[in-house]
C-alpha cells in the first residue's frame, strides 16, 4: 500500500509520515505542488499547516485538485481538513475558542476511523480556526467541549477530516486511528 503526505507546512508533517512508516506502509512527504498526474497512489493524507485556509487558501497548493480528481481515500488534518471543507462548500473561520493543548474528543456515532476505540478520549489539539459550517454532504463523527466538529466523513466518498492531532504521542489511540484509515483503503 502506499500513502503519501501532502506537506501544507505543518509543524508535525513528518510525524505522520513516521506512523504511515511504523504501520507498514510505503509512504514519502510530498510537496502540495506535486501534479496530480505524478501521484501514483491508494491514498493521501492532507497534513496541516500554518496558513488560515480562510484567508491564505492559495497557500494550500494543488489540495482540491487532489480532492476532486486522485479519486483515493484522504485523510485531511487541521489545515487540510479546513481546506477540504471550503472546498467542498462549507466555511472555516476564527474558532470561539481556540484550543492548545490536551482536549477531550467524544466520538458521536460509531464509524470507519474510530472502529474499536473508546466514546472518549485524549486528543492532541493546535488551532485558532474551526469548521463554521459543514457542507451537507458531511457528517460530523466527533467533537470535543470547545469545537463541535472535531471528526467528519464525506457521506458518499472515503473523505475524512480532523482538527485535532492523531500523529502526536499526547493523542490516545493516534495510530489506531491511522490504522483504522488504512483498512478503509484496503476495502
Amino acid at each position: 500500500m502506499r500513502v503519501y503526505v501532502v506537506d501544507n507546512g505543518g509543524q508535525w508533517t513528518h510525524r505522520e509520515w513516521r506512523v504511515l512508516k511504523y504501520l507498514g506502509v510505503e509512504t514519502k512527504v510530498i510537496p502540495n505542488t506535486t501534479p496530480l498526474d505524478q501521484l501514483d497512489v491508494d491514498a493521501l493524507v492532507l497534513s496541516g499547516g500554518s496558513p488560515s485556509v480562510a484567508l491564505e487558501g492559495d497557500r494550500m497548493g494543488l489540495n482540491s485538485e487532489y480532492i476532486d480528481h486522485a479519486g483515493v481515500p484522504i485523510l485531511a488534518i487541521c489545515a487540510g481538513f479546513h481546506l477540504m471543507v471550503n472546498h467542498l462548500g462549507g466555511a472555516t473561520g476564527p474558532a470561539r475558542s481556540p484550543e492548545y493543548g490536551k482536549t477531550t474528543l467524544y466520538v458521536d456515532r460509531p464509524n470507519d476511523l474510530f472502529e474499536g476505540l473508546p466514546r472518549e478520549f485524549v486528543v492532541w489539539a493546535s488551532h485558532n480556526d474551526e469548521v463554521l459550517r459543514l457542507p451537507d454532504t458531511f457528517e460530523i463523527l466527533a467533537h470535543s467541549d470547545n469545537c463541535q466538529v472535531e471528526a467528519v466523513k464525506v457521506r458518499d466518498r472515503p473523505l475524512y477530516g480532523l482538527q485535532f492531532h492523531p500523529e502526536v504521542e499526547n493523542t490516545e489511540h493516534g495510530h489506531d486511528i491511522f490504522r483504522n484509515f488504512l483498512r478503509v483503503v484496503e476495502e
